[in-house]
């Protein structure tokens, strides 16, 4: 039925709205702000394809729902960067550790990270059939991102990344080279060394070194895309214990920072984004964890809070008691 004042009544995504009698389906989305070529509708349960909406037209009581799609999990706008390819979550988790790859892919899921670190070994030639991480962590959907775990030279973190690159085609990869085996410390000249060959040899290395701003530097000026911080020894769980190496280090880098080893527990992760981070990697703390599906939601709790509240600014410190209410007035 047309109104005297010849309008329709319809009811939009709920909401009830008079329009002009013979508006198209079209002309409605433009009147409410949207290009019509980027909104699906459905028209009194029935999808209207969308070459057919500049044609149909409203009816009195038409029942109409408007979509349109927006990116999923992340409503600020808020992502991070490197070596020019764009993330959401500022998590990055590992994939060892783990009772088995589907306990890994849960807690993957529950993480909401978009990046996985992935160990290069030999395959099982003796079983090629064995379950295989890619049969449960499919490359094409999460980036996958080989590092040199193990390797205590330069040259064999070089050749184990040239054999990644062949393997599965990647250049964003993470470097670790080791000191000793009881602490794990990277051993910097070597590191230092091993970051100048592959950034020559065109890979994007994001290098895992001491929480030493000097050293931070010299990796970048020798083609680090990341810097990536020890919090402490690595599986170590103790958490950051050099808040002032890593804030210097955020302050002087001209490349993303993330904390990498030490992280016990959620608070641990949020810490690293007061500091002002882009990000945290960790395994140990969820892998195990008790359970590590939880701790897995934990830790990406942890990492938006702690990003939240660094881009929100903290309160200045004071020495003395500040009322929070107002002292005139007082009865």
């Amino acid at each position: 039925m047309t109104h005297i004042d010849g309008t329709i009544s319809i009811t939009v995504n709920g909401e009830h709205r008079r329009v002009a009698a013979g508006l198209t389906l079209a002309g409605l989305a433009s009147e409410l702000g949207f290009p019509p070529e980027k909104v699906a509708v459905e028209r009194n349960l029935v999808v209207v394809p969308r070459s057919t909406l500049g044609a149909v037209q409203l009816a009195d009581g038409d029942e109409l729902e408007i979509v349109h799609f927006v990116g999923g999990g992340d409503h600020s706008g808020d992502t991070w960067s490197v070596a020019g390819r764009t993330f959401r979550s500022r998590l990055i988790v590992g994939t060892g550790k783990y009772k088995d790859f589907a306990q890994n892919a849960a807690a993957l899921e529950a993480s909401g990270a978009e990046i996985v670190t992935v160990a290069v070994r030999r395959v099982n030639v003796s079983d090629p059939k064995a379950p295989m991480l890619t049969d449960f962590i499919d490359p094409k959907k999460i980036t996958y991102l080989p590092n040199t775990a193990g390797c205590f030279t330069a040259d064999d973190a070089i050749r184990t990344l040239r054999l990644a690159r062949e393997a599965g085609g990647w250049d964003l990869v993470k470097l670790e080279v080791l000191g000793e085996a009881r602490t794990l410390y990277p051993d910097m000249v070597e590191t230092l060394r091993a970051t100048e060959v592959l950034a020559k040899e065109g890979f994007l290395p994001m290098v895992y070194c001491v929480d030493d701003p000097i050293a931070a530097k010299r990796l970048e000026d020798a083609g680090a895309v990341a810097i990536m911080p020890l919090g402490a020894p690595i599986g170590s769980g103790l958490g950051i214990q050099n808040e002032v190496t890593i804030r210097l280090i955020v302050e002087g880098a001209g490349v993303p920072v993330l904390v990498d080893a030490g992280v016990g527990q959620a608070s641990d992760a949020a810490r690293a984004m007061e500091l002002g981070c882009d990000g945290v990697l960790m395994n140990t703390a969820i892998a195990e964890a008790k359970d590590p599906i939880l701790m897995a939601a934990a830790m990406k709790a942890a990492v938006e809070a702690g990003r939240l509240s660094y881009r929100a600014g903290r309160m200045g410190k004071r020495r003395y008691a500040d009322p929070s209410s107002p002292l005139a007035g007082l009865i």
